[in-house]
């Protein structure tokens, strides 16, 4: 017979479809475009970027096709820094209210906080602008209230992930030193159930940095699983972006993720 899941893994699977339904159900979310339901015919496809900090160069290593992908949660990273540019513009802090909103957006992945935060920065306007300074070339929102369908690449996640974690020269990184600051700090808290991802390349599975992001498409029943963040390999840090889509279960994409971290990092 066969052996039931651990209670750990039945509340890590169900936290996790029970996010995934909240994101649909803040409404219909399959692209209008052909291009973005490239699962369709079942296929499955994975791209990883790294990028090394502790070497010279700034270009990431890209493992595979560096195409297009659906964001799903992995976007909140984006939208925190497109608000966190918008207050640096106003001189200001964030306030309580953004503050009560990104915590939980990051750290429990709380799709109701990322839309609102969504309509704050303005929508796919405000994130292309952030993203413009940021450095983003292969990044587009999505459309009207659909956050969750914003189109990235891995190689464009990097160049997010170097401003937030290692800008090189800090004259010109986008975001202030407290910015990143706070940033990396929500990245760090995420809670337990969502540590899988990138993480499982770091030395020893250790540290959980990162920012997941997953979506069952309701046209095809397949699904986007993607991860990003910094792990320390071989006493290096290195920022790391997996996309994926076209697996038949959540639990295929996140073995898919982290297959391809550990891949890509070794």
């Amino acid at each position: 017979m066969p052996s039931l899941p651990s209670p750990t893994a039945r509340v890590r699977a169900g936290a996790l479809l029970a996010s995934a339904a909240a994101l649909l159900s803040a409404g219909p979310l399959q692209p209008a475009t052909a291009a973005a339901a490239s699962s369709t015919a079942g296929a499955v496809h994975a791209t990883a970027a790294v990028l090394d900090l502790d070497r010279t160069g700034g270009t990431p290593v890209v493992h595979g096709q560096d195409r297009a992908y659906d964001t799903a949660s992995i976007v909140k990273v984006d939208i925190l820094a497109a608000l966190l540019l918008q207050a640096q513009d106003a001189g200001r802090q964030l306030t309580a209210r953004e503050r009560e909103l990104a915590e939980p957006m990051i750290r429990r992945s709380d799709n109701a906080a990322a839309g609102t935060l969504w309509r704050r920065i303005g929508r796919a306007s405000g994130l292309a602008a952030a993203n413009r300074r940021l450095g983003l070339t292969a990044t587009t929102g999505g459309p009207g209230p659909k956050w969750g369908l914003t189109r990235t690449t891995a190689s464009d996640q990097i160049r997010l992930l170097r401003d937030v974690f290692d800008p090189g020269d800090p004259a010109h990184a986008a975001l202030h030193p407290a910015s990143r600051a706070y940033v990396r700090t929500l990245m760090s808290q995420v809670v337990p159930e969502q540590s899988w991802g990138v993480s499982a390349a770091g030395a020893g599975g250790a540290g959980r940095i990162l920012k997941n992001g997953w979506l069952e498409r309701s046209t095809t029943g397949r699904w986007d699983v993607n991860s990003v963040g910094e792990v320390t390999v071989g006493g290096h840090r290195c920022l790391v972006a997996v996309l994926t889509d076209g697996s038949a279960s959540m639990s295929d994409g996140v073995s898919l993720v982290e297959r391809t971290a550990r891949a890509a990092v070794a």
